[in-house]
């Protein structure tokens, strides 16, 4: 985890060096403000990994003699078979959508949002899984 934090730190260097060079060069509000909120969350994502990479035990990544193999093993849990992600893709697509239609298009998205969000923490305590 040590390696992607340094190539965060070094992409939100690059980043902030474009961000400044175009908002010099093409005096653009726009643009220029992409480019240094990119730069923010390039920075925050860097800090983040570097700063838990002090806390975990070293990776396969971030020793220069490993192997492919060194890496392999359970990565996590992922739900095979969740729909709640379709509905948050909905919702928030509505909700984007009334940025640009209008702000009575969110009255339809917030509902769908919130289904989205409900489903998907509580979809593993229904049924067999479920507590007494």
């Amino acid at each position: 985890m040590k390696i992607q934090g340094k190539m965060f730190m070094w992409l939100s260097a690059f980043i902030l060096v474009m961000a400044i060079v175009y908002g010099w060069w093409s005096k653009e509000p726009a643009g220029t403000t992409a480019l240094f909120l990119a730069f923010g969350l390039a920075i925050m994502i860097g800090f983040y990994l570097g700063f838990t990479a002090k806390r975990v035990d070293v990776g396969a990544q971030d020793d220069k003699e490993a192997d492919v193999a060194d890496d392999a093993g359970e990565v996590g849990f992922f739900s095979p078979h969740s729909w709640q992600p379709l509905s948050l893709a909905i919702g928030g697509a509505l909700a984007f959508l009334a940025v640009a239609i209008g702000w009575w298009l969110m009255y339809f998205s917030l509902p769908i949002i919130l289904i989205g969000i409900w489903g998907w923490v509580f979809e593993y305590y229904r049924g067999e899984n479920r507590t007494q």
